[in-house]
This record gives C-alpha cells, structure tokens and sequence, in this order.
C-alpha cells in the first residue's frame, strides 16, 4: 500500500464523528494506556467542533482506504485569527508512508490560505513523532503541564506558530 491508494476528503458524512471518537479512543488506549476520560475529552471537543463549525473558517481531512476511516485531523477557528490543529491520528498500518506529511502540508496550506495569525495545538510528551512533525512545521513548544486528565499521568504540552 501507498500513500496513493489513501483518499482525502474534507466534509463529514453521517457516522464520521462517532468513529473518530471510537477509533482514536480505542488506539491511544492500546498505545498509550490512556483511559476512558480520553475518549470523553475527545466527545466534548467533537461536539465544539461541530456546534461551532464555520465552513469557512474550520476544516476536516477524512483519510480512507477502501471506504475505511484510517487517519484524521481537523482544523477548529479561534478568536483572534487564530486557529487549533485537533484530532491527528493515524491508524498504525497507515504510518511512514508520508500521509502524516501530507496531512500536515493540507493543513498548513488551508491555515494560510484563510489567513490565519496563529495555531496552536496540545499533545502529551509521549507522541514524540507528532511532535517532531509539528516542529517541522514551524511549531514551537510553549507549554508544559502535568495532567492526568487522560487517566494516567503524563505531561500535556502546547505547541504554537505564528504566521506572518
């Protein structure tokens, strides 16, 4: 498989919601050990998400292989010209073909092209590769803070760009 047999679209179709929630729950519980609150912080801000959705200010990136959800991320509008990256994952056999990459250059091409000041996103110390891309991108590390928000304790962080 490569990265050329992936689809991208970017509009939501009945039941994308609740199997991002599912999914990304049900992965960093296997990887990461994270608990039930997790999954409940994932709903609380899927429903932001789409309460608060502006098609033209917000975005999604819905990646398939062969009408199988497998990867995500989306982009959520903020005050001040500001925006949030959410949401990034990627089933385990979809990674190291470069779909992170090109997920992240999407990203990166809509937030300027609506002409955003700044982003921001939090993560937890251990997704170290998504860091590593976020840097790639020009994020900064900004905060750090101890939490146990996803049942177990580790350390939140706050990465930041901003844009010219």
């Amino acid at each position: 498989m490569t990265i050329n047999d992936i689809t991208i679209r970017t509009h939501l179709v009945p039941g994308d919601l609740g199997y991002i929630i599912y999914r990304q729950g049900k992965l960093y519980s296997e990887e990461y050990n994270f608990g039930v609150s997790f999954e409940a912080y994932l709903s609380a801000g899927i429903y932001e998400f789409y309460k608060n959705y502006d098609a033209t200010l917000d975005r999604v990136w819905v990646c398939e292989h062969n009408t199988t959800i497998m990867g995500f991320v989306l982009l959520m509008h903020r005050e001040n010209h500001a925006a949030q990256l959410r949401y990034f994952y990627l089933e385990r056999n979809y990674r190291g073909i470069g779909l992170g990459g090109k997920l992240m250059q999407l990203y990166m091409d809509f937030l300027k092209e609506k002409n955003y000041k700044s982003c921001y996103l939090w993560t937890t110390h251990e997704q170290q590769a998504a860091a590593a891309l976020y840097k790639k991108h020009g994020f900064i590390l900004t905060e750090e803070v101890e939490s146990t928000t996803f049942g177990k304790t580790l350390t939140e962080q706050r990465y930041e760009l901003v844009l010219s």
